[in-house]
């Protein structure tokens, strides 16, 4: 059985309460060899720290998401710190900006432009723990593609991103790698109208992209519509053999050694 890892699950979502044991026995099964489980805030990265310790194989990282970041303190980064330097924390993030829902809350433009600055300033804060601590970032892009990437290079040579649920074009995934970065699929890659995520799995370089499963969101098919768990991470990984015309073990080999390189914590 061909070997996987799924680099961005959120085990700590109430989705998995009920089942989590489970959850993770049947990744391995799957062979689903390591799991990242990932926060989205201080409480959710404490908890995501917590399920590390738990599951042999499952891994943290610390962070908090761009759509809370109202909620989060003026500065983030002394209580991000504490937490990204326990031993089984991979990672900070998930990160980045996130302009998707500025239609549907209404916001006014003043309003925008400041909510725009305060994700800006929240991010910055965790790039400069990640250079502090030598990890690299897990990057949250929606509807903001082109300032991500702009917020990234400022730190371009001192921590690296992987733009996780990635479904931009071939032309966006060349900018991501030009800045050393990398990209992640998810079960986007096995829909009817994942086109993009396909094209752009198929064009990136090996040794540049990883997979994930960003559970309990975006089952791949055959399981779309239900929760998605990171067992599924091989339903993902045979669509990408067949998209990229290669055996699952060839492909294995590349998105773990990846994987392997992009987190080094990961080698235990």
């Amino acid at each position: 059985m061909a070997v996987f890892y799924d680099t961005h699950a959120h085990l700590g979502f109430p989705d998995f309460a009920a089942d989590l044991p489970q959850v993770v026995e049947r990744a391995r099964a799957a062979g689903i060899a390591k799991i990242i489980c990932v926060g989205t805030d201080l409480e959710s990265s404490a908890r995501a720290i917590r399920i590390a310790e738990e599951f042999p194989g499952v891994y943290a990282a610390a962070g908090w998401h761009p759509t809370h970041a109202r909620e989060a303190p003026e500065d983030l980064r002394p209580a991000l710190r504490e937490l990204a330097c326990h031993p089984k924390v991979v990672a900070i993030g998930e990160t980045g900006l996130d302009y998707h829902r500025r239609q549907e809350s209404a916001m006014t433009e003043e309003e925008f432009e400041a909510f725009r600055r305060r994700q800006a300033e929240i991010f910055r804060q965790q790039m400069e723990v990640a250079c502090e601590l030598g990890l690299n970032c897990i990057i949250h892009q929606r509807a903001s593609f082109d300032d991500t990437v702009a917020e990234l290079t400022r730190f371009a040579g001192k921590t690296r991103g992987v733009f996780h649920c990635f479904s931009e074009s071939v032309e966006s995934m060349g900018r991501v790698l030009a800045l050393g970065g990398l990209v992640s699929f998810t079960g986007i890659a096995t829909f009817k109208n994942g086109a993009n995520a396909r094209e752009a799995l198929a064009a990136a370089p090996p040794g540049q992209f990883m997979f994930e499963t960003d559970c309990p969101f975006l089952a791949p098919a055959p399981h779309r519509g239900r929760r998605c768990e990171p067992a599924y991470v091989k339903e993902i990984a045979e669509v990408a053999a067949g998209v990229r015309n290669c055996a699952a073990e060839e492909l294995s080999a590349m998105t773990c050694q990846t994987a392997l390189q992009f987190f080094p914590g990961l080698r235990d």
